[in-house]
């Protein structure tokens, strides 16, 4: 389990990204699988999130998750009921005692908060979501409910490292079609192929916003077998599918 040094030091908030271990599953899930979209043992699934629950501190109905689409669509939860599984890539409560999980296999888990307005935050920002606003959004829906810059507190978690994160001459050019500076990119010697670096992407576009209390938890998910699951692996590994790591935050 991993902590941020900056939301460790608030009080109220409890926060974990946790890693792949510590949990029920076998196989290629071993072993905290908590990706419910996967083909994983379903009941196995369920005993990791109820061991997620357990150590974060919520009760039954208050670890809330979504279904990812690689979107920029924010969920506002407004109070304690049971919310039906919607397709999101964020989520965001004034709620004490609900948790917001991000699922992850690769892509970037953002946790924020604003101790001063008591707002918790996560965003599951993979490259389609963070290029289409995800995290401006985020960053006006903080405003929106009262916050101001200075106040706002983010974690960036584990997540693809550069030195593995090769595309290809299209994905390239869908960046620089949209003015997006070519800095985050690394030509690969030899190969039409480029390195791409989307923790330093997404800590540019937060820095731009003037969002300055950001920490970073530099975990590369590819080459981390023994405490992530990778996208990227498993389709190296010729596996059919692949474990889902989860990252959480809630106000007590």
């Amino acid at each position: 389990m991993l902590y941020s040094r900056n939301l460790k030091q608030i009080s109220f908030i409890k926060h974990c990204f946790f890693t792949k271990k510590g949990g029920v599953s076998k196989g290629i899930y071993k072993s905290l699988n908590c990706g419910i979209g996967s083909n994983d043992k379903k009941n196995d699934v369920k005993k990791n999130l109820e061991i997620v629950k357990k150590n974060i501190g919520c009760n039954f109905n208050g670890l809330i998750l979504n279904k990812q689409i690689h979107s920029n669509r924010i969920i506002h939860i407004k109070d304690h009921k049971l919310l039906k599984k919607k397709s999101a890539d964020a989520l965001i409560t004034k709620k004490t005692y609900l948790a917001l999980g991000i699922l992850t296999a690769d892509c970037v888990p953002v946790l924020l908060c604003d101790p001063k307005k008591n707002i918790i935050a996560a965003i599951h920002a993979g490259w389609k979501g963070v290029i289409k606003g995800i995290i401006e959004k985020m960053i006006k829906k903080f405003i929106f409910l009262g916050s101001v810059k200075k106040d706002i507190i983010v974690s960036i978690g584990p997540c693809l490292a550069q030195k593995n994160y090769e595309v290809g001459e299209e994905f390239f050019k869908i960046f620089t079609k949209k003015r997006i500076n070519s800095k985050f990119f690394k030509k690969m010697k030899n190969k039409k192929k480029y390195l791409f670096d989307l923790r330093a992407f997404i800590d540019f576009k937060l820095k731009r916003l003037n969002i300055k209390n950001i920490d970073h938890i530099k975990k590369d998910t590819f080459s981390d077998k023994n405490n992530f699951f990778s996208y990227r692996r498993s389709k190296k590994n010729n596996e059919k599918d692949y474990g889902r790591c989860i990252s959480v935050i809630m106000m007590t």
